[in-house]
């Protein structure tokens, strides 16, 4: 096949010639979409998340799989569906998610953020890149192949989940009481990101997460800070205190048994980081940030991908409207998470920040600390999985590069999910870019990303077809 997506054309596939020609309307799908508020955190957006699990399973229906189903978990549902009918070839397990990013601050939007907007061949609205836009790929990839010839290259079955934004708080339960129906050779996951819009890559990890929040309480109302200043605790003043108790002056996090369980990173691993390229100017400009911080005595990927942070998401705490109120307040309070790296097991590293707050509460308050649901170690896929060196050379056929071997400093929590629940490992094969603002005002997606994931997801399955299951054969693309 010829390569297609970076002007050498679409090749003489019958599947790429149709996902091709179906392009314009899969943006319009997309776009009805990203209209649906499907944001995850906040209980106000309950209907939008109930029409997303629709919208999915509609799509999936529209695509000829069988078995679709809306199933219920503790939390947000999640969308399933299944095609066996390849007897002997392999079995993936598609993973995506359809819940959204709360848009605030919305007046930050150059358009609305649940109004899909397209400037400069980019689609802008909450959701487009994560993930939206990339988890429609493989759908509308299974309706071409459906439609051709009536069938798959392979066996196929779909997970859609409603709560990755939430660290999939309730998938873990759901995988477990439906180990049978998501039974496969590995899961394939539409969900990730390319690290570069420059620079084709494949995520080989990822950091695993935890968070919390630390609440401080002190008088049992908001009081004048002119009759009571000086006689009564100020809980702002004393969260600050003890967010800045967090980290040491090197930039390292000062909670006593943080790192103790961090497994060594090997030299190969670090050689490997090393020899990608990365511009640390180039990333400080994109980002508009005046300089570098972090961890001292490591580079800027290694703080990224291998080692573990302590970041705050959220203060709130008294007056923060127009003008001034001169108070103290009742309560302030602060969101905390962590990126997780091998070893580190997030409810140790809660208890680990729980203790260290809790010992140096300030007198005249009350601290608190509410450990949030949904924390996830660390995962990877091994270096050597078929799936993931078919990833590759699919990629090398779509884009004219061989793609370099990344880790990610999010988290994504299905690999460790499936891995210790299922036993399957987890490659990402997403057509995101780590650039598109996603969880940040004006996120968008690359419309040439979504072409280019047609034709890679086209060239994966069809490729993955002519092996057997269990996956015994490595599988090469011919460019």
């Amino acid at each position: 096949m010829s390569g297609a997506g970076q002007g050498s054309g679409w090749g003489v596939d019958v599947i790429e010639a149709r996902l091709r020609a179906g392009l314009p309307e899969l943006i319009e799908t997309l776009k009805a979409f990203v209209r649906i508020p499907s944001v995850s955190t906040d209980p106000a957006y309950a209907e939008g998340i109930a029409a997303g699990a629709r919208f999915v399973a509609d799509q999936l229906r529209a695509a000829g799989i069988p078995d679709v189903a809306i199933r219920p978990t503790g939390g947000h549902p999640v969308v399933t569906a299944a095609w066996r009918g390849a007897p002997g070839a392999p079995t993936v397990l598609v993973y995506g998610h359809y819940d959204v990013q709360p848009p605030d601050p919305v007046a930050a939007w150059r358009s609305p953020p649940f109004e899909p907007e397209i400037r400069d061949n980019r689609l802008y609205a909450r959701g487009a890149s994560d993930d939206k836009g990339p988890m429609l790929i493989p759908i509308a990839t299974a309706a071409a192949f459906m439609a051709e010839e009536g069938r798959l290259p392979v066996n196929m079955v779909f997970l859609f989940e409603g709560e990755e934004e939430v660290s999939s708080a309730h998938l873990e339960a759901f995988v477990a009481a439906h180990a049978d129906l998501l039974r496969a050779d590995y899961a394939l996951s539409a969900d990730g990101a390319q690290w570069r819009a420059d620079l084709p890559s494949v995520i080989v990890g990822s950091r695993g997460i935890c968070a919390l929040e630390v609440v401080v309480t002190g008088a049992a109302k908001d009081l004048h800070s002119g009759r009571h200043g000086g006689s009564v605790a100020n809980p702002i003043q004393a969260l600050a205190r003890l967010m800045a108790s967090l980290h040491a002056d090197d930039g390292s996090v000062a909670v006593a048994g943080f790192y103790d369980d961090c497994e060594p990173v090997t030299a190969q691993e670090l050689a490997a980081i090393e020899a990608i390229p990365f511009d640390e100017a180039a990333y400080l400009a994109s980002v508009g940030a005046p300089e570098g911080a972090g961890e001292a005595g490591y580079t800027m990927l290694q703080r990224n991908w291998i080692r573990p942070t302590l970041e705050f998401n959220g203060v709130v705490g008294g007056y923060t409207g127009a003008g001034k109120k001169t108070v103290i307040p009742s309560q302030a309070s602060a969101k905390i998470s962590c990126r997780l790296v091998p070893g580190q097991k997030p409810e140790r590293i809660v208890a680990l920040i729980a203790e260290h707050l809790m010992r140096r509460a300030p007198r005249g308050v009350r601290v608190e600390v509410r450990p949030e649901t949904g924390g996830a170690p660390a995962s990877a896929v091994p270096g050597d999985h078929p799936g993931l060196a078919l990833s590759e050379d699919v990629l090398e056929s779509v884009l004219g590069r061989r793609p370099v071997r990344v880790r990610m400093g999010a988290t994504i929590p299905v690999g460790d999910i499936f891995k210790r629940t299922l036993g399957l490992d987890t490659v990402f094969f997403s057509f995101a870019t780590v650039d598109e603002d996603y969880h940040a005002p004006n996120e968008f997606f690359r419309l040439s990303s979504l072409e280019q994931g047609l034709t890679a997801w086209a060239r994966y399955l069809r490729a993955l077809g002519g092996t057997s299951s269990g996956l015994r054969n490595r599988v090469t693309i011919s460019p």
